[in-house]
């Protein structure tokens, strides 16, 4: 549920492209957006529990993934910007030192640091591949962004809700409906109408 909502900022960051990169909007990227927007909102579904306090979970992390559609359009834009003379490689290394700053100033904030020692094997082993698979993917996305046009690399970028739905059926064994298989035929008709 939260992967949709945090991809659906291929919307805002086509509109930002618009605004700040001067990227144009035509009919056909207009009815993409419409397709991204539609594949996604299907995808997004309300979780029966039996839980008392659902509510304020349910908005929990509703409102995280919906700040992290926006910090990562804006990411798009301000990488788009920030990158213009500058190798690929070199910006993805300065941007991932800050997030790394970041994110080691919220453990110490949030007093978590004393976790570290009770993190098992079998997650040392997960959350190292899953930080060089965000490392690839982040070398990649640099580069796209400073070869091609924001609202183009954006969307193939946002196909991972794709992937990643197919990858939590099998390795999760999340569920897979009928809402969900048509979301995610809907976001990629809106990704290949975008980049033709």
């Amino acid at each position: 549920k939260v992967v949709p909502i945090d991809k659906s900022s291929t919307i805002l960051t086509i509109l930002l492209a618009l605004i700040f990169l001067h990227e144009g909007v035509t009919a056909g990227k207009l009815f993409s957006v419409v397709l991204i927007g539609l594949g996604t909102m299907l995808m997004i579904t309300r979780k029966n529990s039996q839980r008392a306090d659902t509510g304020q979970a349910e908005t929990h992390w509703f409102l995280y993934a919906v700040l992290s559609a926006v910090f990562a359009s804006l990411t798009a834009i301000l990488g788009k910007i920030g990158i213009s003379g500058v190798d690929s490689n070199l910006g993805t290394a300065i941007r991932t030192s800050v997030v790394l700053a970041m994110a080691w100033l919220m453990v110490f904030i949030t007093h978590t640091q004393s976790g570290i020692g009770s993190i098992g094997r079998k997650s040392w082993v997960f959350l190292i591949l899953s930080g060089l698979a965000t490392g690839a993917s982040w070398l990649c996305y640099y580069k796209a962004i400073q070869m091609g046009s924001v609202s183009k690399v954006a969307p193939i970028d946002k196909l991972s809700v794709v992937i990643t739905l197919i990858l939590a059926v099998i390795f999760l064994h999340e569920d897979f409906t009928v809402r969900s298989a048509i979301g995610a035929v809907l976001i990629t008709a809106g990704t290949v109408l975008m980049v033709l």
